[in-house]
C-alpha cells in the first residue's frame, strides 16, 4: 500500500522534499534532483485511478507524447515512471500564480481584469494550445487552475493529457466528469467527444469569466451544469459587463457556439480573430503578463508562491469558486445513478437532433395547399363559367409565399424570410389594386416597395445573427405564415367567387 505521506521519500531519482498542492487527480510534490541540481515538480497519480490493468502501456504512451510537447507556454514535462504503484510525471517548476488564483486577487479588490491582461493571457495560451493540436494532443480539461501566470510574465497551459491518461479507466459515466464541467464543451460532457473544437469551447469559458468575473453556467449538481451548457442560451457578457467592446463579445459567442462546427476551428483562427478584436477595441497589448497581485499567503508568508494545477488559495470569496478542481471519484451507486441520467440527457439531445434535422412535412402540407386551393379555384371556374383568376390572381402570390413558407419551417433557415416577406407584401399590395380597381394609386404606392424591400432585409439579418433563436424563430414563423398566407389564400378566392366575375 503507498505511503499516505510521500515527504523525504525518493521517487525514481528524484527526492521529494514537500507537498504543494493537492486536486481530484493528483498530489503535486517539490522535489530535488542531485544530480542534475535542480528542483522539479512531481505530479503523482492517485492510485484509486489506476487500476486498470492496461493502465501502464496507456501511461507510459500518452505521457511520452505529453513530455514531446516542447513550447514555451506549456509546462514542460521532463520524465515519467511508475514506483511501488505509483505513477508520476516530473515536470518544470514554475513560479506564480494560476488563472484562477489572479482572478480571485480581482474578486477580492471588485475589480476586472484589464483588457490587455484578458488579451494577452489568452494568446499565450493560444499560441500553446494551437502547437499541441498541430501534434495531435488535445488538452480536455482547460479552466483557469491550469493556466499558470509565472514571474517570465508568459502564460503557460498545464496538466496536458492527464484528465485523458486518467479517463479511459473510469466508468462510462465518469467521463462526464474528467475536468470540470463549469467549462466542458457539450459534445464532451454528453458524449464524450474531444477534438480541438471541445478546447476551444473550454477556453472560451475562461475567457467569458475573465470578462464578468463568472462563468456563464452555474448550477448545484454536474447534470444541472451539464443541461445548461446543453440547451440554455449563453448570456451575452454584455449584459453582465455593459463596457466590455462588442468585439470582444462576438469572440466569446464564436468560441461558445453548442455546435462544434460554429466554432473557431483553430486556436491560431481565435487567436487572429482576438488580435483584431483588441485592435477594433483599441485596447493596446502588453508585451509580457504583469507580476501577481500578491505572492504570498498564510501558507507561504515568506515566499513565492509556487504553483501547478489543482492549488489554490483557501480563503477567496465568493466560496463557489474553492472547489473547482477535477474530481473524478464518486461512489458506485452516485455513478450508477449518473448513468442513467446521462442515458436520459442523450435521450433528449438525440431527439433535438431529430427535431432540427431537415424534415419535408412543412413543405409536403404548403405545397398541398397550393394544389387544392389552385384545384378548387379550376373546379369552380369550371361550374360556374365565371373566370376567378381575374381577381383571384394575388393568391398564387400567396401559396407560393406559402410554400415558402413551408421550406422556412423545414430547413429552420430565417434567411428565407426575405422572399417570403418580399412576395406576401406584393400579394397584399396587388390585392387591394384588384379589390379597388385602383390601380392608378401605383403613382405613391411604389414607396411602401422600398419600405417592405429594406425592412424585411434589415429585420432577416438581425434575426440571422441570433442563430440559435434565429432557427427557433425560422421554425414557428414558418407555420404561423403557413397558415396565414392559406387563410388569405382562401380568402382572396371565395372573395372573387362572392365577386362573381362572369366571362
Amino acid at each position: 500500500m503507498p505511503p499516505t505521506s510521500l515527504k523525504g521519500q525518493t521517487l525514481g531519482k528524484y527526492r521529494i522534499l514537500k507537498l504543494l498542492g493537492k486536486g481530484g487527480m493528483a498530489r503535486v510534490y517539490r522535489a530535488y534532483h542531485p544530480k542534475l541540481d535542480r528542483y522539479v515538480a512531481v505530479k503523482v497519480l492517485r492510485s484509486d485511478l489506476v487500476e486498470d490493468e492496461e493502465f501502464l502501456a496507456r501511461f507510459q504512451r500518452e505521457a511520452q507524447a505529453v513530455a514531446g510537447l516542447r513550447h514555451a507556454n506549456i509546462v514542460q514535462v521532463f520524465d515519467f515512471d511508475v514506483q511501488d504503484g505509483l505513477y508520476f510525471m516530473v515536470m518544470e517548476l514554475l513560479e506564480g500564480d494560476t488563472l484562477k488564483t489572479r482572478l480571485n486577487d480581482y474578486r477580492i479588490q471588485e475589480e476586472l481584469m484589464p483588457l490587455g491582461e484578458v488579451t494577452r493571457v489568452l494568446l499565450d495560451v493560444l499560441d500553446g494550445l494551437s502547437h499541441a493540436h498541430e501534434a495531435g494532443m488535445i488538452h480536455r480539461d482547460i479552466k483557469p487552475a491550469n493556466i499558470l501566470l509565472t514571474k517570465r510574465g508568459e502564460a503557460v497551459l498545464s496538466d496536458f493529457g492527464i484528465a485523458h491518461i486518467i479517463g479511459a479507466t473510469q466508468h462510462t459515466a465518469s467521463s462526464a466528469l474528467m475536468g470540470t464541467l463549469n467549462y466542458m464543451a457539450p459534445e464532451q460532457g454528453l458524449e464524450g467527444k474531444c477534438d480541438a473544437r471541445s478546447d476551444i469551447y473550454a477556453l472560451g469559458i475562461v475567457l467569458y469569466e475573465m470578462l464578468t468575473q463568472r462563468p456563464p453556467f452555474q448550477a448545484d449538481t454536474p447534470l444541472a451544469v451539464l443541461m445548461k451548457h446543453i440547451n440554455d442560451p449563453l448570456p451575452p457578457p454584455r449584459e453582465i459587463t455593459p463596457q466590455l467592446p462588442k468585439s470582444f463579445q462576438r469572440v466569446v459567442l464564436k468560441a461558445l457556439d453548442k455546435t462544434p462546427e460554429n466554432r473557431y476551428q483553430s486556436a491560431g483562427e481565435m487567436a487572429q480573430v482576438l488580435v483584431e478584436a483588441a485592435k477594433e477595441a483599441k485596447v493596446e497589448l502588453p508585451a509580457h503578463i504583469s507580476l501577481p497581485l500578491s505572492f504570498t499567503t498564510d501558507e507561504a508568508p515568506s515566499e513565492s508562491v509556487i504553483v501547478l494545477s489543482g492549488s489554490a488559495r483557501q480563503k477567496i470569496p465568493p466560496s463557489e469558486f474553492a472547489s473547482q478542481d477535477t474530481d473524478p471519484s464518486i461512489s458506485q451507486q452516485s455513478l450508477l445513478e449518473l448513468d442513467r441520467q446521462l442515458q436520459r440527457v442523450s435521450a433528449l439531445a438525440e431527439k433535438e437532433v431529430a427535431r432540427k434535422t431537415v424534415g419535408a412535412g412543412p413543405i409536403l402540407k404548403a405545397t398541398g395547399v397550393f394544389l387544392i386551393v389552385n384545384s378548387l379555384a379550376i373546379i369552380i371556374a369550371g361550374i360556374t363559367g365565371w373566370e376567378v383568376f381575374n381577381s383571384a390572381w394575388p393568391m398564387e402570390l400567396f401559396l407560393a409565399a406559402c410554400i415558402l413558407s413551408g421550406v422556412m419551417a423545414s430547413t429552420r433557415s430565417i434567411w428565407l424570410m426575405i422572399p417570403v416577406g418580399i412576395i406576401s407584401g406584393n400579394g397584399l399590395l396587388f390585392l387591394y389594386c384588384t379589390v379597388t380597381g385602383f390601380w392608378h394609386q401605383w403613382n405613391f404606392l411604389w414607396v411602401f416597395e422600398v419600405w417592405l424591400l429594406f425592412g424585411v432585409i434589415w429585420w432577416t439579418i438581425k434575426a440571422g445573427n441570433q442563430k440559435e433563436r434565429g432557427r427557433r424563430l425560422a421554425y414557428s414563423l414558418g407555420w404561423v405564415l403557413g397558415i396565414t398566407l392559406t387563410v388569405l389564400s382562401i380568402g382572396t378566392l371565395a372573395f372573387s367567387v362572392i365577386a362573381g366575375d362572369s366571362p
